[in-house]
């Protein structure tokens, strides 16, 4: 284990000292690292399993501390006053995305139940615009377009958590059991929101109050604040409750209780360290389940892959912004650009540990799907990101100014940052 270790230490250093020109090309760090976990599995060099000590453990604090991290830079009042296009993709386009994933997959893969597909297209609801970071830095694409992909993006992992959780727990079969219902409501959910709240809320005060009276110096600012989110995750773990859920709801109250820039500020020590554990996860992603997703390929989990990436996606956000004006080359550029990364990979191996020891018999198949749409959307939406977003801010600059001026691309929109980005989150 300590000689993996010390290759993907090795490979994170490599890729720094190239960044700068990498990030001139069209390759992106996920494109980077999956390929990397890949190779490392196929030669040989790093051959790690699904039981490996720490795999479990790095994809549930990956997820955590990015959950945390997204809602608390979220500026609620802000995100009130100006719901628009973010509101819609959330929530319009996301309970659609699920359902029309549902029934998509359910017809394409024979033997599969109503729950299993239902939790197949939750687990791939959730986007990331860190792989399609060119979008929402392209000061050609318009600021609506642009911060709407960044909050959604931002927001919509931590909204599909209890839909994962709930489907895992109807496509094994836990919904049988006396008093499933109550449990997963009060516990699972409720006593999740409770401990994350009150880590969130007291954390954030007392963080505040310290800073005002000059007792704490920023660097353990900033590690208290990552210790916060570990603490609602872990903390409502032993107690019984969901982690992810206590997380989110932590990372909102935390900035609630904090402010905007305080929260910013705090957090950046908790971001950088998603972005570390990210890049970690890339890899591990690559080295565990991309050669086997290969072998594993049949032609109905290609077409799920596909039809994922793009009617899965591309019919709901055209409903969603149906009545909002927009030019239908915003609706298909939105539409494509919501690649699948991170939250659905750790999703994804959360199905694995939780699906396998629930004796969930079609586990392998669903990550199957899961795997094959990531791997697709690394390459598609990183390979199109640059070209895609500079042709579609030649389209908007071409407009006459008449008709630019009264579409709703054009609004004005405050500047709100949500999602990292691979180099540092970006005013969008």
């Amino acid at each position: 284990m300590e000689a993996d270790i010390a290759v993907i230490a090795g490979m994170i250093i490599a890729f720094a000292l190239v960044s700068r020109r990498v990030a001139s090309m069209a390759l992106t760090m996920p494109m980077v690292f999956v390929a990397a976990g890949a190779l490392t599995d196929w030669f040989g060099v790093v051959e790690l399993a699904v039981e490996t000590e720490g795999v479990a453990v790095l994809g549930e604090i990956t997820l955590a501390i990015i959950l945390f991290g997204d809602s608390a830079r979220m500026d609620v009042r802000s995100l009130e006053r100006q719901v628009g296009l973010p509101a819609r993709l959330l929530l319009i386009g996301l309970p659609l995305t699920v359902l029309l994933g549902a029934v998509l997959f359910a017809l394409l893969i024979p033997g599969l139940s109503g729950w299993e597909a239902a939790l197949v297209a939750a687990i791939l609801s959730p986007t990331d615009a860190a792989l399609g970071q060119a979008v929402v830095e392209d000061r050609s694409v318009p600021k609506w377009v642009r911060q709407g992909l960044n909050v959604e993006s931002g927001l919509n992992d931590g909204l599909a958590v209890p839909a994962v959780l709930l489907f895992i727990a109807l496509a094994t079969g836990e919904e049988t059991k006396p008093g499933f219902w109550g449990r997963f409501i009060v516990e699972q959910i409720g006593l999740g929101v409770v401990i994350g709240v009150a880590c969130g809320l007291v954390g954030g005060a007392l963080l505040v109050r310290a800073h005002r009276h000059g007792l704490v110096q920023g660097i353990y600012a900033q590690l208290a604040t990552l210790s916060i989110a570990v603490l609602a995750f872990a903390g409502s773990e032993v107690a019984g409750a969901n982690g992810f859920i206590a997380a989110f709801t932590a990372g909102l109250a935390f900035g609630a209780a904090t402010g905007r820039e305080k929260a910013e500020e705090y957090d950046e020590y908790t971001e950088d360290t998603g972005r570390l554990l990210a890049i970690a996860s890339f890899f591990v992603f690559g080295n565990l389940f991309v050669v086997e997703a290969v072998g594993d390929t049949t032609v109905a989990v290609v077409a799920s892959a596909v039809l994922a990436l793009t009617v899965m996606r591309m019919a709901p956000v055209a409903v969603a912004m149906t009545g909002m004006g927009a030019a239908p080359q915003t609706k298909l550029f939105i539409g494509w650009f919501g690649p699948r990364g991170l939250a659905s990979m750790l999703f994804g191996l959360q199905l694995l540990e939780e699906g396998v020891a629930e004796g969930l018999s079609d586990a392998d198949e669903l990550f199957a799907i899961i795997a094959w749409t990531v791997v697709a959307s690394v390459v598609a939406h990183g390979a199109t990101a640059t070209w895609g977003a500079h042709r579609y801010g030649e389209w908007y600059a071409a407009m006459p100014d008449h008709e630019r001026d009264a579409m709703p691309e054009s609004a004005e929109v405050r500047d709100r940052r949500v999602r990292w980005s691979l180099h540092r989150a970006p005013k969008v």
